[in-house]
């Protein structure tokens, strides 16, 4: 039994035929924004860190407040913090382009649908990084009780005290775009893909651990609230809804580009037939028809038909 479609993951039509050499540039197109997004969107550190303390006291007040148990556990325990900073340091840019790329390749059908909604949550959290720019827990002064586990193990990895990027470069990232957590909600997207059209039990079960696992390991490691990741989640949300109107949009701008580039192609293989069957045409347009040699030769007159006379009759005797 086929499965029933969610909003805004319907099936792209059957006509559209998608290639990998215009696929791969506009993922690196999206993938090279969020990139600089997060770099330029830095806002005032002061700003930022009055939203994470801000995020914080509205967790008390809610008794959500389940970062402090996790850190101190992730920063006890070795043997959990290390994998947990891989975790997150490695899976967010390894396992969604992985499904991207087992989705073109298996499920084209519904790739395109998927695609445009990972690209339009995508979008959605780069606002957010702007207009609401977040000190991580990981940054707040120690007097609040957070420990940046990457930090602490960063001699078993490449990411150096700053961030998952790797030595060196840690400047070059913004550690203030905490808000959404686009690693949560990336693997909310891939759980959702698992979960639909891996076919398996144990996709499922990885579709519903993946995101999971990700959320505590955000919190854990103390680069993001509790309300970071519902963020993350809600920005999936708002994508899911949006794709469709942004696949009919793009599909209006192709047809709209297709009628505008057609009449020229048209034009043009008109004039290619009209030289190739009738002759050729002057600058004004004059049509010049072919001239047939005579069998007499170049410059002598052709014979009266039998029929020149009139009426069928034969032409009289001279």
């Amino acid at each position: 039994m086929p499965h029933a479609e969610a909003p805004g993951i319907e099936a792209a039509p059957h006509h559209l035929r998608l290639r990998w050499w215009t696929e791969l540039p506009l993922i690196l197109l999206v993938y090279a924004c969020y990139s600089a997004g997060r770099l330029l969107a830095r806002g005032d550190v002061s700003t930022a860190v009055d939203h994470g303390l801000a995020i914080l006291r509205i967790e008390k007040a809610l008794h959500l407040n389940a970062e402090h148990p996790l850190n101190r556990l992730f920063t006890r325990e070795p043997w959990i913090g290390i994998p947990a900073d891989f975790w997150y340091a490695s899976l967010h840019y390894l396992v969604t382009p992985a499904l991207l790329i087992w989705l073109f390749r298996s499920r084209t059908v519904r790739y395109r649908a998927a695609r445009t909604w990972l690209m339009t949550s995508t979008f959605i959290g780069l606002v957010g990084f702007t207009l609401i720019p977040t000190c991580p827990p990981r940054l707040l002064s120690a007097g609040y009780g957070f420990v940046d586990t990457m930090a602490q193990y960063s001699a078993y990895g490449w990411w150096a005290g700053q961030a998952s990027a790797p030595r060196g470069l840690g400047g070059m990232t913004n550690q203030y775009a905490a808000m959404p957590s686009l690693h949560v909600g990336w693997a909310l997207w891939c759980g959702v893909i698992l979960w639909r059209y891996g076919g398996t039990r144990l996709t499922k079960v990885a579709g519903v651990v993946y995101p999971l696992v990700t959320t505590i390991v955000v919190m854990g490691t103390a680069n993001h609230y509790f309300l970071d990741a519902v963020a993350g989640v809600a920005v999936m949300g708002a994508g899911l809804l949006l794709a469709p109107y942004v696949m009919r949009c793009a599909n209006r701008a192709r047809t709209w580009l297709s009628a505008r580039t057609a009449p020229a192609a048209t034009g043009s293989r008109a004039a290619r037939a009209s030289i190739v069957s009738g002759g050729c045409q002057t600058s004004a347009g004059e049509r010049i028809p072919r001239q047939r040699e005579s069998r007499f030769g170049p410059g002598a007159e052709p014979s009266a038909s039998p029929t020149d006379a009139g009426d069928g009759a034969p032409a009289p005797a001279r």
